[in-house]
């Protein structure tokens, strides 16, 4: 069974692990998320935890950093320099800027460049604009869809928050052209710390992800892997394939 369920409104990568997301309107949907899409992480130097990333609940500031300078001569569109939070723009592999975001952390970090990513549960992540307004509403913060860090972002016809895990299982297809590219969708989107970060100021606001813990068990939107390849566009529209077992 396929079903219409609305459109994308917002497509947006993160090339490095915990900065600032770059919104497209349009991005190449590949085998490993979208192309560009969380392709460096720093390192912390020492760490042998098995997850050695320098991450935004490590140290918040990082979300202030924007990547910058996109190049896609080597095939993914990939940054060259990152603007850091006072203007300055730093070359990516540069030692000042391994050293200023060393010196915040306070231990020494490693920039590494992973070809298929650095991510957490899944390649891709989805939330729809209704849950972001109802963690709004609930919370009274005004919620930027950037504290969420989704890729895709989709305004649904049906305006119920947490409509998302309905998904689970299903497929989601993108625009009307064939090969169209879609998405299985596998599981809950469980939130972290990260959430209460202000992506403006990196300033922390705890009733942000208190909300999304009274309203839904911690989860907010949903993870899937790619199942087709190719290009999403801001404002095509989005259908929804159930397998009804049949």
């Amino acid at each position: 069974m396929t079903k219409s369920i609305g459109r994308v409104v917002e497509l947006v990568r993160y090339p490095i692990k915990s900065m600032a997301g770059i919104g497209s309107e349009s991005v190449f949907l590949g085998w490993h998320g979208l192309e560009g899409d969380r392709r460096f992480a720093f390192r912390r130097v020492g760490d042998k935890s098995g997850l050695p990333w320098l991450t935004a609940s490590r140290l918040a500031e990082l979300i202030l950093y924007q990547p910058c300078g996109i190049d896609a001569r080597k095939g993914e569109p990939l940054p060259t320099h990152v603007r850091t939070p006072a203007g300055l723009e730093r070359e990516l592999w540069s030692a000042e800027l391994q050293r200023e975001i060393a010196d915040r952390f306070g231990s020494d970090v490693e920039l590494m460049q992973v070809r298929h990513g650095v991510f957490d549960d899944a390649t891709i992540s989805v939330i729809s604009t209704a849950t972001i307004a109802g963690v709004s509403r609930e919370s009274g913060v005004a919620v930027d869809s950037r504290r969420f860090r989704a890729n895709i972002v989709i305004e649904c016809d049906e305006g119920e928050a947490f409509l998302e895990e309905k998904w689970i299982g299903g497929t989601l297809v993108f625009g009307e052209k064939e090969p169209r590219p879609a998405v299985r969708v596998t599981m809950r989107d469980a939130r972290c710390g990260m959430l209460n970060l202000d992506p403006k100021t990196a300033k922390p606001d705890a009733l942000v992800l208190k909300s999304v813990v009274q309203l839904n068990q911690n989860n907010a939107g949903v993870y899937g892997t790619v199942v087709q390849m190719g290009t999403i566009r801001i404002g095509e529209p989005v259908n929804l394939i159930v397998n009804t077992g049949l």
